[in-house]
């Protein structure tokens, strides 16, 4: 699935200066990441790799110029399936799935930071597009209905397009929506 056509727009260059503060250390000298653009758009970000996808909005890449990185997708939130201490919640296993199939080991990517690097956990906190079409991944997981919305400011580059994507899903009743009884859909929490 292509990207709703008001994704397809977004551009945010301040996020390029900001990724490049990411550099990484290889025998004492700093390394830059390598800046790349997405396929048919303005919008530019650091190039890197999926190693492995930990559920539904958690990724490892291998970041061009840099190293190995536990990323979390930034805007979104997936129903839980790895979260320790935490049941497996409805449409978990379907969203990790989906993440899966959009991002299968050894595809590349384009990633683009927002105001703050990385969370409590340590995980960069990152927007990702596919490089070979451009499908912005965050926004394609909302918009299918794998996920909800989660808006922590200061990360809000993105905010009103998921928004508009988790809407349309919602009123479609699409993947969560529709599939999980009364409020467990809207249930969202900023954890694993």
């Amino acid at each position: 699935m292509r990207t709703p056509s008001p994704l397809r727009r977004l551009a945010a260059p301040l996020l390029v200066a900001t990724v490049l503060s990411w550099g990484a250390t290889a025998c004492g000298h700093p390394r830059r990441p390598t800046v790349v653009a997405v396929p048919g758009s303005s919008v530019r970000g650091v190039a890197a790799t999926v190693t492995h996808v930990v559920d539904g909005d958690t990724v490892d890449l291998a970041i061009a110029g840099g190293g190995a990185e536990r990323a979390r997708l930034l805007g979104i939130d997936t129903p839980e399936t790895v979260k320790p201490n935490t049941p497996v919640q409805c449409f978990g296993p379907e969203a990790s799935a989906r993440t899966k199939e959009l991002l299968p080991a050894r595809t590349a990517v384009v990633v683009q930071r927002d105001r703050e690097a990385r969370d409590r956990y340590g995980r960069l906190l990152l927007y990702v597009w596919r490089r070979d079409d451009g499908l912005f991944v965050n926004a394609a997981l909302v918009a299918d209905g794998f996920a909800r919305t989660l808006s922590i400011a200061p990360n809000r580059a993105h905010a009103a397009d998921l928004a508009a994507a988790a809407a349309d899903a919602r009123r479609r009743r699409a993947g969560l929506w529709g599939s999980c009884a009364g409020d467990h859909a809207d249930q969202a929490g900023p954890g694993g």
